[in-house]
């Protein structure tokens, strides 16, 4: 029962701090408060069963989603279509196309066409008892079609309730009118006047509603909805509110082997419109990319027809001219024509008519991309080449034109990013430049090279008569017209020919459906179980901030292993309304309790033995409550009982009790003697055990510390070892004044009173510390008011619960503790 004191030599400063330290978290505690307050996790549980089941089924607003792939095609090379040979935007490289077409379809001016052409600012729902569902505009009989000249009151709940018919009463809420008006022409927000709110109305198909907040009608579903809803709930948005709630709900993937196939899906609150949604937006798209692709044809066609307009103008004057030599001069029938040379000069001017029309070509090129009007660019096939280098350069070049006006609005002329585009833009100039100046230079080698061999046939030429000449010359000239007149023809009807023949190169491989798709959000098990568990933790922060907090003494065996004292016994619950539980209760466990501390208290003295002299036992603790008083009385008692005679002396002159329970009169006792108003006959009682006496605190005095402290007081305690064979003090708790570490030194046991689930941990550090630096001797714990009911602890006093004293006979298990008997039981079995 007494683990051996902690003699090691020489300890170190390190183990001298450990005494006294108690562990921050007791584990096991608070594993059995747990166990203890099951019932609050269950009620939590159902409580969060029930919130769970009522927020999936009236709250909870099912997410939705669809999906449409696309397939993008690479054979086509324009300036506004990205082309694969060049980084389109700075820092991305492979499927340039693709990452294009995704910042078209989560761009703010596609997005804001489709918010304007198909009303998705006009947003619907319907309500239920509790719960209010979004629907899509397909799915409601009627439409509102808002005046947008008239201003209108946004996140504004119109109720439109069927009256038979085509009439519908139109219901606004109670309040929250608005005088702050919003404008889907200018797309922003103007004040009025205050007004009364608008009077419910019921209105017809066709008819306008009128208020000051608010102009719309009510239009016809020429369909027939597959729903029925009893109301329709109206809320108008802003139209860039309406768009950037789009564009969050808009993803784009890439297909992981086929990176030209592109995967875009759409969420939203109802699953029709998502659908219609993605279906409209591709659909716009693909004519945008097949206008865009059309636009450099479309000025292509255009700019030559006016070259072929003016060619066709010099082409007649020629002929003009031609004709009045052929009929003045008589010279259409010349004799002795070299035709081989004639006809050679006219295909190398012919080529040189061509050449010099794609000349022309690229000067309009070269000056529409100077001039930066990109909207207004021609075909590279007008002059006589495709280059998609050359395209892609293009392109880039006006994606940072478009970049820096953006940037021009946030940074200033000198900053470093502006700094850095203008580099990138010179760049891009200076390639496009240079391919331009490959395209010259070889167009101009191939004019000298013509005009070479022109004179070079020539020659033959001049011994022609100057008549015959004149004509020839006439005739080489129509002929060159002529030939870049119908160079420009067939360049014009090829330009027609890609307008009429072109096609979008977005090529929808499965369009968005409505299959019955199950909702993908919200988790409602997640959040089912997510509440459950918030409501399960609610205790459970309780029961851990509540042992965070608790500092009380609940483990023996921590205690024992903090404290390295020696452990005397310990002492149950006291049922009983007074203290005198060792004479009223002689068979109780806790009766046999005292007596095995009656028996431990011989190995605390067995090493301060002094012949002829009775024995001091001083009785201590931390504070008051914790059980000192009472176990100085039934320890006294106890060893009355065992035929030594003893005395018990009231030293705590601050608090006087024992007095009350052996009904003694308090009105003389120790102060009394300590001052010399009395004598030391007069202050000692007799009770009920022969052997036992008692001498009470007596009244209050005002220096209590002095009197115990005083010569006369331990006169008087060796007076009294004379005559008795133990004397047990009951002395002030030692955490609130020090007078009993004086009177220590003149006990042979000193006893520590530590009260389960009462005694502060921390109080115990000096009285440990004091201990171990020998300032103490002969010291024992006595481990009072233990719970034996709650089945854990160090394992003393055996028998509680098993029936085998008086006060035990009606006793009943607790259920764990049966549980481990009976387990025990099974193993045990041989």
């Amino acid at each position: 029962m007494i683990p051996e004191k902690d003699t090691k030599v020489g300890k170190s400063e390190l183990q001298k701090e450990k005494y006294g330290s108690f562990a921050l978290f007791d584990i096991e505690h608070f594993l059995r408060r747990i166990l203890k307050n099951w019932y609050w996790f269950v009620f939590m549980l159902l409580i969060g069963y029930v919130i769970s089941w009522v927020y999936s089924k009236y709250y909870a607003q099912n997410i939705y989603a669809s999906n449409l792939s696309l397939s993008i095609s690479n054979n086509t090379s324009s300036y506004f279509t990205p082309n694969q040979s060049i980084n389109f935007i700075w820092g991305q490289n492979g499927n340039q196309d693709g990452v294009y077409l995704k910042k078209m379809l989560l761009s703010r001016s596609h997005n804001e066409f489709l918010v304007k052409e198909l009303d998705l600012f006009v947003n619907y729902s319907t309500k239920g008892v509790i719960k209010s569902t979004y629907i899509d505009k397909t799915d409601s009989p009627i439409f509102l079609q808002v005046d947008k000249k008239h201003l209108q009151q946004i996140n504004y709940p119109i109720t439109l309730i069927p009256k038979g018919g085509d009439s519908y009463e139109v219901v606004l809420p109670a309040e929250g009118q608005s005088t702050n008006l919003y404008s889907y022409e200018t797309e922003g927000f103007q004040s009025i006047n205050g007004y009364s709110k608008p009077a419910n109305k019921i209105i017809k198909i066709n008819e306008w509603f009128n208020s000051p907040n608010l102009r719309f009608r009510l239009l016809k579903n020429t369909e027939t909805p597959k729903i029925k809803v009893d109301n329709i709930i109206v809320t108008l948005g802003s139209v860039n509110q309406s768009v950037n709630d789009i564009v969050s709900t808009i993803g784009v993937e890439f297909d992981k082997e086929i990176a030209t196939i592109m995967i875009i899906n759409k969420k939203g609150f109802n699953l029709n419109s998502t659908v219609n949604f993605l279906n409209k937006s591709v659909e716009e798209l693909q004519k945008k990319r097949l206008a865009d692709k059309n636009i450099v044809n479309k000025n292509t066609d255009l700019y030559l027809q006016n070259n072929i307009d003016n060619i066709r103008k010099k082409l007649d004057s020629s002929a003009t001219a031609l004709n009045y030599l052929k009929t003045s001069e008589k010279l259409y029938n010349i004799k002795d024509r070299d035709e081989k040379s004639l006809d050679k000069i006219k295909d190398l001017e012919a080529k040189k008519a061509d050449i010099v029309s794609k000349i022309s070509s690229l000067n309009n090129i070269k000056n529409t991309l100077q001039a930066q009007d990109f909207d207004k660019m021609i075909s590279t096939n007008a002059a006589g080449f495709e280059d998609g280098f050359f395209s892609a350069s293009v392109t880039e070049l006006k994606a940072l034109y478009m970049k820096k006006r953006e940037m021009s609005t946030i940074y200033k002329p000198n900053s470093e990013p502006i700094k850095e585009i203008n580099r990138l833009i010179d760049e891009a100039r200076s390639g496009s430049s240079g391919t331009l100046r490959n395209y010259y230079t070889k167009y101009y080698d191939e004019i000298s090279k013509i005009d070479r061999q022109v004179a070079e046939a020539n020659i033959d030429l001049n011994s022609y008569p100057e008549k015959e000449r004149k004509y020839l010359d006439a005739e080489r000239g129509y002929s060159m017209i002529e030939a870049t007149y119908n160079s420009l023809l067939g360049r014009q009807n090829e330009a027609q020919m890609k307008v009429a023949t072109n096609q979008s190169d977005i090529t929808v491989i499965d369009p968005a459906k409505n299959l019955g798709q199950a909702p993908i959000g919200p988790n409602i098990k997640a959040i089912k179980l997510a509440i459950m568990t918030g409501l399960l933790l609610l205790p459970l922060l309780f029961i851990l901030i509540g042992e965070a907090l608790d500092n009380k003494i609940r483990n023996i065996k921590e205690l024992l292993s903090a404290t390295k004292i020696p452990l005397l016994g310990v002492i149950g619950n006291n049922s009983n309304e007074n203290m005198l539980t060792v004479l009223e209760q002689p068979k109780s466990s806790v009766s046999e309790a005292f007596r095995g501390i009656r028996a431990s208290m011989r190995f605390l003295m067995e090493n301060n033995k002094e012949e002829g002299k009775g024995k001091t036992i001083l009785v201590t603790s931390s504070i008051g409550g914790e059980g000192k008083t009472y176990i100085s009385i039934n320890l006294a008692s106890v060893i009355g009982l065992s035929d030594k005679k003893t005395i018990l002396l009231g030293m705590d002159l601050r608090k006087p009790k024992i007095f009350g329970d052996f009904k003694i009169d308090n009105k003389y006792g120790i102060s009394n003697y300590l001052t010399g108003e009395v004598e030391i006959e007069q202050i000692i009682n007799k009770t009920k055990i022969p052997n036992l006496d008692v001498a009470t605190s007596g009244p209050i005095p005002p220096n209590p510390s002095e009197l115990l402290m005083s010569e006369r007081n331990f006169r008087f305690l060796e007076e009294l070892k004379e005559k008795y064979d133990f004397i047990i003090i009951d002395s002030p708790p030692v955490g609130l004044v020090a007078d009993s570490y004086e009177l220590m030194k003149y006990s042979d046991a000193n006893i520590y009173v530590v009260r389960h689930e009462y005694t502060e941990k921390y109080m115990l550090k000096m009285i440990t510390e004091k201990y171990h630096n020998e300032e103490i001797n002969h010291l024992g714990i006595i481990y009072n008011d233990y719970n034996t009911k709650q089945g854990y602890g160090y394992g003393y006093g055996y028998g509680y619960g098993y029936g085998y004293f008086d006060e035990d006979k009606n006793y009943k298990e607790p259920l764990l503790i049966k549980i481990r008997n009976k387990v025990q039981t099974i193993f045990n079995k041989k």
